[in-house]
């Protein structure tokens, strides 16, 4: 859990800023598009052996290699709920003078964070599979590394409890998202 945590983390601070750059710079948009969707064509069992030659083995390649799953959803929703603002809200915000950070802070951030969320949201499932094919890969401790030792002893029972386990985390992970976003929205 750990790794898909600071992977998640490592993911989001990437994924905001890059996503609010995407929506908002049509030649950023431009330039960057095309190799954020080309990075989703490299599966992570192909990408986790090189990240274990350039980064070494433990926490930070399983937590980079988790980032790289989460990335993309929070960095499509980011782009989708900032494009999707009404623009006479933004332009009522420029007349009355709000300036940049203060559009930012008060005015997007605030409208676009349901679709952030929800990004962020399906982030974190993917963060999971992340550190599970970290671990099949580069080791470690944690479930992934505990169903490869399952896989190779046939054990059947174990593989399947460990997989209800990796659903359970999932499926928790999801909920306090979803949670937090009923909080936000309350506000």
């Amino acid at each position: 859990m750990w790794e898909a945590l600071a992977g998640s983390g490592i993911g989001i601070g990437v994924a905001l800023p890059l996503g609010y750059l995407i929506a908002r710079s049509e030649i950023a948009a431009a330039a960057l598009q095309p190799y954020v969707a080309a990075s989703q064509a490299m599966p992570a069992v192909a990408l986790a052996p090189l990240l274990a030659l350039w980064i070494g083995y433990g926490l930070l390649p399983i937590a980079v290699l988790c980032a790289l799953l989460v990335f993309f959803p929070i960095l499509v929703n980011t782009v989708l709920g900032l494009r999707s603002l009404d623009p006479d809200v933004m332009g009522a915000a420029r007349v009355d003078g709000v300036g940049w950070w203060g559009m930012l802070w008060y005015i997007e951030f605030p409208l676009a964070l349901p679709s952030v969320l929800a990004g962020v949201r399906n982030g974190l499932t993917l963060s999971i599979t992340g550190a599970v094919v970290g671990e099949f890969v580069m080791g470690g401790d944690g479930l992934g590394q505990l169903l490869s030792v399952q896989r190779q002893e046939a054990d059947t029972i174990g593989l399947f409890s460990t997989l209800v386990m990796l659903g359970l985390l999932a499926a928790v992970s999801y909920g306090v998202v979803r949670l937090v976003e009923r909080l936000v929205q309350r506000d």
